[in-house]
Parts: structure tokens; C-alpha cells; sequence
């Protein structure tokens, strides 16, 4: 409750009026709707519903008896009026009747009695909204309550025709938008909604939402809503994330998009928004700003203590001399401070937060459907750095390598700041986020400087600890469904081209060994090939030919860009080229074949490179291999790993083999 008071006091003074109480963890709103209030919960939530109308909030109370409800039954009708009749004793004026997230299929008591779901739902909101006097607010949220549950679609909507040819006037009906979580909201979708239902509609609006993940807050500004929008609708409410402080920049930002565009057109604003750099921008909004405006705002809560008195700590105060008996941070009132003594370890302390800080903080945790911009390059340089293994040592990784070091090394600061700052409340609510993702940045940082050779304290195996990576059934479910990974938000890698597959041939043998030497430049050989160990790939396709349906090649928009040729027989190619190391009767019993790929190293999406070598097997297979195996130098980095991420391949013990050579096999 006293979270709830606080929050009508900050809607008051940012300009926003209502506030919809439907709480999942208030039994008595969902679950258990027919109990009526016991007295010390009736206090509560009279003292809620006069603390709103303190601060001029409308308080709208929604009950969802939906669940379990028999709507042709005149006691279950009777109970709700029943229940709706306390509540508006304790002095609210304002309802909602919630239909979502229920069942469609009615009870068969109710099919006798209705023609759809949706007329049912209309007869008894509209005979509560006339028992309760037909007040000025009553909202009624239905079963398909955004575009994607409308069947065939929204215009075509017998549910929605219903409601909207058979609802009262004076109610009004919540809408998401196209989706549950919608990314963006428009004008022209919401003109449609509005001949739909006979009535434009009131947004309830998830963007900000996070009850569906628990390792997800989101702390980017409310946008992709035009202002244009505010005229065309009846109002807009906001669902956002479950912990009250980190709800602070979605409330401030929405309170800013709503004076936005006061008055229409041509009308007086209450703050300048004019567009900037953004692509599209709102001549009367900026996401930009608006988010700028509420994390300053943000930022002085952060330094005001919250222990009585809400004072600044000396460590946190602003430019100017401060009274001698301000509170230490982090200390409790009456509590002696400690002080170390002498050879004991220092107190840990951190500057005080900044607004980079908390601009750094919004970036890590955006939006739905997208990272703020230092996330997204974080993702960029870390996906660079990890594809381009064979590179490493050159200066082009080592910059990389450093500037994804010095983004790492922020996050880790912030993370400093952000826990030593005096507003502890806000910080709990915060805490096992910001935990989360500082161990995630500390695990690819690590990982980048075992790419680098560079020691770290923390070694990232194949074999990890529990704590290390998520998992448990639900991960395990959703990895064997082909939705599995359709909402990253960072593609890996990220498709932009599109690659062909076709049988090799011998005109394609000058491009051919184009990528060979290239890829053995990058593959970190710089020593003249006469002086490295002779393998038999070496002479595919130069001085020997691929067995006949053993040969294909990658073309994207510029031509051959890698191949994948095989020999059936590998042992007369070894004799004709001399190859230095032997080939044991034992390996070349079980893997009598060949096969060797290389890739341009322009080719960063290896999906199609995986069905090229899929493509070769299978033709080998059919020309009677039993066994293949491939070569490798270990500096080529790239196939290396390929060929390990596999899965098929194995590495093979051959006796007399080069330190610089691996051997890999795979049985057909």
C-alpha cells in the first residue's frame, strides 16, 4: 500500500489521473472473486482507494471472474454485484470487468442459454454496469483483446462485432494492440479496431511488462507509439514490470508521450518533444529525450537516501558544504560506523552514480524487441571477435578485442556505483538483474581473452557448473521446439545474404584455388607452403581431381565463395603426392576417404556451410564410403572448430603424425 500511495503521488505531479487496481496476487480480484473483503483487507483498500483521491487519481477497481463464472446462473450474477457493492462502499466509483487470459469454450448450462462467448460477456457487463448506476469510468477488457486473437482478423470479428453492436455506450474497452506485447501501435490500426467495436479504444499497454520472464526488466522509454495516436483513443494504461522502483523511467516516459501531443494539432504542449535524429521521429515526441528527462529525474532518487529524512550522504552530495551530521552512506540509523583499523582492508567505496551510469543501465535492459545501442554493439563485437577466431593476434581483433574489454569494464563500474548508491530500496528491487548481467559480461569477457590467450580468472569449459548457464525443463522444452530462439533479439549470425549450393565442376577450378591460398593466408600460415607439412586436401582440386559426384561448391552474390570435395580412395592420392606423414592401414581401414572444405573468409554464416559437408557426405555415402576423414592445421583456427562443433567428427590418433596436423574421421 505504501507503494501504491507513492505511486499516485508521482502520477499527480507528472499529469497522469488513473491508476486500474487489478492485482494477479489479490486472490480475492481473480481466483477466490465471489469472497467478499475482510474487514483489515477492507481497510486497506478504502485507505488505497482515499489515498488516490487525495492525489487526483482515478481508482478504477477490476475484478476477472471469468475463470470459473456460469454467466446464465442469476447467484453468480448475484455475487458479483455483491462483491462490486463493497468495494464501491469503501468509495470507488470506478470499475472494470476483466475477461482476459480465460477459457473460451463455455460450460453447457451457458450454450443453451447464449449464442456465443461473447454475447454472454456483454449481458452481464452490461447489467452490472446499470446496477452500479452506469458510472463515468467502467472498462471491460474481452477475451480477444488484441489483433492476433481476432479470427480472421480484427474487421471480420464476430466477437468483436458483438461487442461492439451490443455493449453500452458508456463502456469502454481495453485493446493491447496487434500483439499481447505489442512492438509497435498505429494509427490505422487502431481506426480499425474503432469500426470494430463502435468506440475507440482505451490501450492497455505491455510494453513494459515483464511478468511472462523473470530474468528480463525493461527500463527503455515507452515508444513506437505515435503521438498521433492520443486524439484517436479513449485513454491509455500502462502494465508494467512487476518490482515498483524500476518502473520509474516507463511511468515518467509515458507521462511525457501523453503531454506530447495535448490540445491535437496546432494545440498548446506541455513539453517540447520536437523529433531529432531518431529514424521516423515524432515531430512531437522523442523516445530519446523523454528517456533522457525521466533517468535525470531517476538519478536524484538514486542519491537521496531512503532512510528518514531522505538526505544525500556526504560521498553523494552536490558542490556545496554540507552539515557535519549528514548519515554515512549505507549505515542504519543509531548504528555505530565502522572504521577498519590499522593493516585492515580499506572500506570498499565507489564514486557516486552518474546519469552515463543510468543511461548504461536502460541500454542493458531495453525494450522487448530490442537492446539499447551499447548492447547491441556489445553483441556485434563479441559475435565479430568469436567468428573470427582465425584472426586472432592481428590488430584488427586486438582492437576489437579492447574496445569490447572497455564496454565490459563500464558495466562492471556501474555495477559498483549502482550498489553503493544511497537509495537502498531502489537497488533491491534491481539487484538480482544487474547480478545477472554482470555475471554474463564477466563470462564473454573471459571467453574473448581465452580467444586472445590472455590468462582470466575464470576458465570457460564444455563442461560447465549449473551456475554458469541457465537450464532446467522449461529451457529444455523450449530448445527441442522449433520456435525455440524466434524472439532473439541478436541473430546469430546474423542472415544477410543468401548462399546457393551446386555440384562442383571444372570450370570452377581456378576459383577454387583462389580460396585455398586465401584461406590459408588467414588461417595464420605464413610461412611458404613448401615448408608445411604436405597434406592430401592440399592437392584438391589442383593436382588432383574430386571423385566423380564428390565435389560441391558455396556461391553467394559474388560468385564461389567455398567448396567441399572428396576422394573416395585416399591412399593412391597419398602415394602420388608423397605426403610426409603415414597413413596407417588401421585408419585408412575404417576411413578410407577424403574429405576437406574451405570457406572464404567473407563466408561468416556457417548454416551453409553445414549443408554443403551434409551435401558431400550423403554423395560419398552413396558412392559406397564407409568412413572419411579430413585434415587439418591447427592454424586454421576456423575449421578446426568447425569441424568440432559438428558433432560427427572425432578426433583420430595417427602414429607419426605432424604437431602442426590434426586428423579427424567420421563413419558413414
Amino acid at each position: 500500500n505504501d507503494q501504491r500511495t507513492e505511486l499516485f503521488k508521482r502520477e499527480q505531479k507528472w499529469g497522469l489521473n488513473t491508476y486500474l487496481y487489478a492485482p494477479k496476487d489479490d486472490y480475492k480480484h481473480r481466483m477466490y472473486w465471489r469472497d467478499l473483503y475482510s474487514s483489515e483487507e477492507a481497510e486497506q483498500l478504502a485507505a488505497l482507494i482515499s489515498a488516490a483521491k487525495a492525489n487526483g487519481v482515478d481508482f478504477i477497481y477490476a475484478i476477472s471472474p471469468g475463470l470459473d463464472m456460469t454467466f446464465s446462473n442469476p447467484q453468480e450474477v448475484a455475487a458479483l454485484k455483491r462483491k462490486l457493492d463493497q468495494v464501491w462502499a469503501f468509495g470507488c466509483s470506478s470499475f472494470s470487468l476483466l475477461f482476459d487470459d480465460i477459457e473460451t469454450e463455455m460450460c453447457p448450462v451457458d450454450k443453451r442459454a447464449f449464442s456465443s462467448f461473447a454475447h454472454a460477456q456483454v449481458d452481464i457487463t452490461n447489467e452490472v454496469f446499470t446496477h452500479l448506476g452506469q458510472p463515468g469510468t467502467f472498462l471491460f477488457c474481452p477475451t480477444d483483446y488484441c489483433a492476433a486473437f481476432c479470427s480472421p482478423s480484427v474487421s471480420q470479428s464476430a466477437y468483436l462485432h458483438t461487442v461492439g453492436d451490443n455493449l453500452l455506450p458508456g463502456i469502454n474497452v481495453l485493446w493491447t494492440g496487434p500483439k499481447v506485447v505489442s512492438h509497435h501501435i498505429t494509427v490505422e490500426s487502431i481506426v480499425e479496431v474503432t469500426s470494430a467495436l463502435k468506440r475507440p479504444p482505451v490501450i492497455w499497454d505491455n510494453i513494459h511488462a515483464n511478468d511472462y520472464d523473470p530474468q528480463r526488466i525493461f527500463l527503455g522509454p515507452y515508444k513506437d507509439r505515435p503521438s498521433d495516436l492520443i486524439p484517436k483513443l479513449r485513454g491509455v494504461l500502462t502494465n508494467p514490470n512487476c518490482e515498483y522502483y524500476p518502473n520509474f523511467v516507463a511511468i515518467h516516459t509515458l507521462a511525457t508521450w501523453c503531454r506530447s501531443n495535448v490540445g491535437g494539432a496546432g494545440g498548446a504542449k506541455d513539453v517540447e518533444m520536437t523529433g531529432d535524429e531518431e529514424a521516423g521521429s515524432d515531430p512531437c515526441y522523442s523516445p530519446q529525450r523523454a528517456l533522457t528527462l525521466a533517468l535525470t529525474d531517476w538519478l536524484e532518487e538514486f542519491l537521496t537516501s531512503d532512510k528518514p529524512g531522505g538526505r544525500r550522504p556526504p560521498n553523494h552530495a552536490p558542490p556545496k558544504k554540507e552539515s557535519s551530521d549528514e548519515e554515512p552512506m549505507q549505515t542504519d540509523g543509531g548504528e555505530p560506523v565502522y572504521v577498519p583499523g590499522p593493516g585492515e582492508n580499506p572500506l570498499f567505496t565507489a564514486e557516486p552514480l552518474t546519469l552515463g551510469d543510468l543511461q548504461l543501465l536502460s541500454e542493458l535492459f531495453y525494450l522487448p524487441y530490442e537492446h539499447g545501442s551499447t548492447a547491441r554493439t556489445m553483441l556485434t563485437e563479441l559475435d565479430w571477435l568469436k567468428g573470427n577466431r582465425e584472426a586472432v593476434g592481428g590488430a584488427e581483433w586486438r582492437s576489437r578485442a579492447e574496445r569490447f574489454d572497455v564496454m565490459c569494464v563500464a558495466v562492471m563500474t556501474m555495477f559498483n556505483r549502482l550498489s553503493n548508491a544511497p537509495n537502498r530500496s531502489i537497488l533491491y528491487d534491481l539487484y538480482n538483474y544487474i547480478c545477472d548481467i554482470k555475471s554474463g559480461v564477466n563470462m564473454a569477457r573471459a571467453y574473448v581473452s581465452q580467444l586472445g590467450a590472455i590468462p582470466s580468472p575464470r576458465v570457460i569449459c564444455v563442461d560447465p557448473e549449473p551456475w554458469s548457464f541457465r537450464g532446467g525443463l522449461s529451457g529444455e522444452f523450449q530448445r527441442m521446439l522449433p520456435c525455440h530462439g524466434n524472439r532473439d533479439l541478436f541473430r546469430h549470425p546474423p542472415m544477410t545474404t543468401v548462399y546457393s549450393i551446386r555440384p562442383y565442376c571444372p570450370e570452377d577450378q581456378a576459383e577454387v584455388l583462389k580460396i585455398h591460398e586465401e584461406t590459408r593466408r588467414q588461417g595464420g600460415a605464413t610461412a611458404p607452403e613448401s615448408t608445411l607439412p604436405a597434406l592430401i586436401s592440399d592437392g584438391l582440386p589442383g593436382q588432383l581431381a574430386p571423385s566423380s559426384n564428390c565435389g560441391f561448391v558455396l556461391e553467394d552474390e559474388r560468385g564461389v565463395c567455398g567448396y567441399a570435395l572428396g576422394l573416395t580412395d585416399a591412399t593412391a592420392a597419398a602415394q602420388n603426392l608423397q605426403v610426409r606423414y603415414p597413413l596407417t592401414r588401421v585408419l585408412l581401414r575404417d576411413f578410407p576417404s577424403l574429405a576437406t572444405m574451405k570457406l572464404h573468409p567473407r563466408v561468416t554464416d556457417l548454416a551453409p556451410a553445414k549443408r554443403m559437408i551434409s551435401c558431400l557426405l550423403s554423395s560419398m555415402k552413396t558412392s559406397g564410403c564407409r568412413g572419411v576423414f579430413c585434415e587439418l592445421r591447427k592454424s586454421d583456427r576456423k575449421m578446426v572448430d568447425f569441424y568440432s562443433d559438428l558433432g560427427s567428427f572425432r578426433p583420430l590418433k595417427v602414429t607419426g603424425l605432424p604437431q602442426e596436423v590434426i586428423v579427424m574421421g567420421t563413419s558413414l
